[in-house]
């Protein structure tokens, strides 16, 4: 069976990610910071007959990092890496004038340099998979100035940059990094609070996107689930 590695997934896209590939019989190491939310859905997907492992804890941290492959390599070996986990930085978000440097620091390492340091972990067993990819979460903040949203953009924006680069010096290994959209999630009601989500998708509805490039594959690139789901 196929190997999957999902970061941030005890809530949102990564739990959404973490169910979707569940159901076509893929196997599965899941992360997240909190242990209960992590078990919760590591125990549903395993009632399914899903192999999942689900070790605790921050991808800030490379021993956590190392656990999250070393766990992978037990299941087969590393077939599709997601970093999906992340932060704002600020909770609500506040112009760069506002934006506490701590904050900012906190961002681009749990955004930007934890996601390059489990791909070089990964990155053995990425290539030794028949079909090896990588999707890393951007955002649209990344390539449009929204107010509030510079700091938590400017992590985006390095990911998508990391990720091109990725994809020219890797180029057996399929890259894509890929925005969302606004969804319905605990992040976007934090980064904005008060903000009327009726009629934001779910996690669960924008799922098939990510879906699509695995059956698909394409090439190596920058894609935006929405355009994904309006061509199927």
């Amino acid at each position: 069976m196929a190997v999957a590695i999902i970061t941030g997934a005890s809530r949102g896209l990564g739990r959404a990610l973490a169910g979707a590939l569940a159901a076509r019989g893929w196997d599965l190491v899941l992360d997240a910071r909190h242990a209960g939310a992590l078990k919760e859905v590591a125990a549903g997907l395993a009632e399914h007959g899903t192999r999942v492992e689900a070790p605790a804890g921050d991808v800030t941290d490379a021993a956590h990092r190392a656990e999250l492959v070393a766990a992978a390599g037990r299941l087969g070996g590393v077939d599709l890496l997601v970093n999906n986990a992340g932060m704002l930085g600020a909770e609500p978000l506040v112009p760069l004038a506002e934006q506490p440097l701590e904050g900012f620091r906190a961002a681009l390492e749990a955004n930007l340099v934890a996601p390059l340091g489990l791909l070089q972990e990964a990155l053995p067993q990425l290539r030794r998979s028949a079909a090896g990819a990588v999707v890393n979460v951007s955002s649209d903040a990344a390539v449009v100035a929204y107010r509030t949203w510079g700091a938590y953009g400017a992590t985006k924006a390095g990911v998508d940059l990391l990720s091109a680069v990725l994809a020219v010096e890797e180029p057996r290994l399929r890259v894509w990094w890929v925005d969302p959209g606004g969804m319905r999630t605990r992040m976007l009601a934090a980064a904005e609070p008060g903000e009327d989500l009726t009629g934001t998708p779910a996690p669960e509805e924008v799922a098939p996107a990510f879906l699509r490039l695995l059956d698909e594959r394409p090439a190596s690139g920058r894609y935006t689930a929405s355009a994904l789901l309006e061509e199927r």
